[in-house]
């Protein structure tokens, strides 16, 4: 968990928080909130959303920016995207265009957000497509930073390196690292194995490394996720999506382990007692709230995902992913990578980006 800061306070960061978003709405965001408020004394946020439903809550450091209308889960982007112009989705993004805040975090509708982010933001130069990026629990005591997590099923070679890319950037924030290690996902570590699209990925995450845009560590298969083989794993958002959802069905899984032995019979009880601890140390280790927040890439501006069905510890961590993002300028490094590996970017045969045209 983050530690509470200390004086003398560094200068505040400023979020912009989506209290409408996610399956519980401002039940659970404002208690987050204020959870991330007390571990955080140079933080202050930007509560999004109708003033109605934000009332109850105050704090110094906080205060509301109306919005009239909200994204639901099931809403058409079409709808999100065109009609519903005062959404708290759209305003807290606005608030990181505008330069009142340095990020902006939702538990909303991914698709929703994922839009009208590039819509407002726009995507850096050199950048295609954002990736959607975030941790999974290893088992040598961190976490490995997947992306893409869903933001694009299909993939060309030239996406994944810039992925590679920015997740890079990404990893460098979380782990102070500026040579984290790099793996493109695939059913073999060998080159020759992989799909057309793998292989010529491959080729290029090479041409990276030998130029010194990143540290390519080679092929890794699924597996490596969890051991933890390289700090970084790059795949199309279909994959990373299950990989995702993988992670976290193992908490569950585990918790109806306990309660299933503890049920039992004497013999299984004693069992079950004895383990104890090491399973519910090891439940905590893999459970996916603690890494809750995913960080939205490419964009001119920092946006964070939290899972809609977030509690209130979960959508803190998310907050507090957020707020490390801009406390380390993020944004800064990952414009300070693309600027330096641009001749390579430059030189592959980017296909055309899919382009947002909403009307105002």
């Amino acid at each position: 968990m983050p530690s509470v800061a200390t004086a003398p306070l560094a200068a505040m960061i400023t979020l912009a928080v989506d209290c409408m978003g996610g399956d519980h709405g401002p039940a659970v965001t404002l208690a987050g909130c204020r959870r991330f408020l007390d571990q955080h004394l140079d933080a202050e946020l930007l509560l999004v959303g109708m003033p109605d439903a934000l009332a109850g809550f105050t704090h110094p450091r906080a205060r509301v920016v109306a919005a009239s209308e909200v994204i639901n889960m099931e809403d058409p982007l079409e709808v999100a995207l065109r009609k519903k112009k005062d959404s708290s989705m759209r305003i807290a993004i606005k608030q990181v265009k505008d330069g009142a805040a340095q990020a902006a975090v939702s538990a909303g509708n991914t698709g929703a957000l994922m839009a009208i982010a590039r819509y407002l933001l726009k995507t850096l130069e050199g950048i295609d497509r954002p990736a959607i990026a975030t941790q999974l629990p290893n088992a040598v005591g961190g976490a490995t930073t997947v992306l893409d997590l869903g933001a694009n099923v299909d993939c060309a070679a030239e996406h994944l390196l810039q992925f590679a890319v920015m997740g890079s950037a990404l990893v460098s924030v979380l782990n102070d690292d500026d040579n984290p290690t790099v793996g493109l996902l695939n059913i073999g570590e060998e080159a020759i194995k992989g799909s057309e699209i793998i292989k010529r990925a491959g080729e290029l995450l090479r041409s990276a490394a030998n130029a010194g845009d990143l540290n390519f560590f080679g092929n890794v298969e699924g597996d490596d996720i969890f051991k933890g083989t390289t700090d970084i794993v790059v795949c199309d958002g279909f994959v990373g999506n299950v990989a995702l959802k993988t992670s976290e069905g193992l908490a569950t899984m585990i918790g109806g382990f306990l309660r299933a032995e503890f049920s039992r019979n004497i013999f299984t009880k004693f069992a079950a007692i004895v383990a104890y601890p090491v399973l519910i140390a090891f439940k905590k280790r893999v459970d996916h709230r603690r890494y809750n927040g995913a960080a939205l890439l490419g964009l001119r501006g920092l946006v964070f995902k939290s899972h809609g069905s977030a509690d209130e510890l979960a959508f803190s961590i998310a907050l507090s992913r957020a707020y490390d993002a801009s406390r380390n300028k993020l944004l800064d490094r990952v414009q300070a990578r693309i600027a330096h590996a641009a001749p390579l970017l430059a030189s592959t045969n980017r296909p055309d980006a899919i382009t947002l045209t909403p009307t105002d």
